[in-house]
């Protein structure tokens, strides 16, 4: 009775697994040793520039209503810019806002400071909490959600 025991990889495929993972390992390295920042940072891009490309930008306050709606008011004005029903399509405001609020209930921060939505020159979207730095490019989330948060940017107040 013979007892063989094969290795099912082939040899070329396990020294090109090997090679991948320290090509990974030496480039992060690399990348920290020298500090080299991130590639993508627009926020960055941004601030280094001035914050001088900036098309309209809105602060906004939100807060829950009893029946289950956000109502979205402008800060400067105290007015109603929108109501997002609690059925309604708004599932990615509200996915947003609740990241924004569990990072101030984390940090100890109320919701009385307003949130910036910011359009810039080059078509992106900005999200920002100043009361925690945090911000959101809401471009990559895709187009629809996108214009969402756009209609904040755009809509006129309730009288």
């Amino acid at each position: 009775m013979s007892h063989v025991h094969q290795n099912p990889i082939p040899e070329g495929a396990l020294t090109l697994m090997g090679l991948i993972v320290v090509t990974a390992l030496t480039v992060t390295t690399g990348a920290r040793v020298f500090q080299l920042p991130p590639a993508a940072q627009p926020a960055a891009i941004r601030a280094a520039d001035g914050g001088s490309v900036r098309v309209s930008e809105r602060q906004l306050r939100f807060a829950d209503r009893a029946d289950g709606a956000v109502v979205v008011t402008d800060a400067a004005t105290g007015r109603t810019v929108a109501v997002q029903a609690p059925n309604s399509n708004s599932g990615f405001i509200r996915g947003v806002l609740r990241g924004f609020a569990r990072d101030r209930h984390l940090r100890g921060l109320g919701p009385d400071a307003p949130f910036t939505l910011t359009l810039w020159r080059d078509g992106q979207l900005t999200f920002t909490d100043p009361a925690t730095g945090r911000a959101a490019e809401l471009g990559g989330f895709g187009e629809t959600n996108r214009a969402a948060f756009l209609a904040l940017l755009t809509a006129k107040e309730a009288k």
